[in-house]
């Protein structure tokens, strides 16, 4: 399926069916974690069959029910591993919407997880994974022009980037980011705030993969 329409038709979703996911979905999805873990020096886990993590209280919280599924986004500590997460992580996002399965980025409202994390690793944050309730529901925008500079005879490659940016997943649906075009690239920089940096990681990714243009 082509990328845009992924992320059209990713949404957050927070309730799970008990439907199991089929062992062809789930050897695509291992197999391209460990890719993208090789390719950026990651250790990001694909856990399955494993209910305990999202049954206590701050998932509850959170609204989270019948997750026996997740992706815990592990890396090596410091100051890039959230951008890092976030642009890797997104990648794994949209593999499993193009499967069939939804999932929701989980920061805090989750319990503790049964991924492993080395020394000198940590887990930046977990995706709930697998058959939703239903699709979940599109996110407001901000309008274009307090998201990007965009002059009148801006390329195509870059028009395409801002929209697939402006359908990336923020935290809080806050979209604290700004994008310009730097050449044949863009520059895309983001405001301090929780998580604004997994936000950018994942803003980037939209961006790239939509463009074919790298970002600085």
């Amino acid at each position: 399926m082509e990328i845009m329409k992924l992320m059209e038709e990713r949404h957050s979703v927070r309730q799970y069916t008990d439907q199991k996911i089929e062992e062809e979905k789930r050897k695509i999805l291992t197999d391209l974690c460990e890719k993208i873990n090789a390719e950026n020096d990651m250790h990001m886990q694909v856990i399955y069959d494993e209910p305990t993590c999202f049954t206590g209280m701050m998932a509850r919280y959170g609204k989270f029910s019948g997750v026996t599924d997740y992706i815990a986004v592990v890396g090596p500590k410091g100051a890039d591993l959230d951008e890092k997460a976030g642009y890797c992580g997104e990648q794994l996002v949209l593999k499993a919407q193009e499967l069939g399965l939804n999932t929701c980025w989980v920061a805090l409202t989750h319990g503790k997880s049964k991924a492993k994390v080395e020394k000198g690793e940590k887990q930046a944050i977990l995706l709930s994974l697998g058959y939703g309730v239903n699709q979940g529901s599109a996110h407001q925008s901000k309008d274009i022009s307090k998201l990007a500079k965009v002059n009148g005879d801006a390329p195509q490659w870059y028009l395409d980037g801002i929209k697939a940016a402006m359908l990336a997943p923020t935290a809080m649906n806050q979209q604290k980011f700004t994008i310009e075009q730097a050449g044949e690239q863009a520059k895309i920089t983001a405001a301090a705030g929780m998580y604004t940096k997994l936000d950018l990681g994942i803003v980037k990714y939209h961006f790239e993969a939509a463009s074919g243009h790298k970002t600085v």
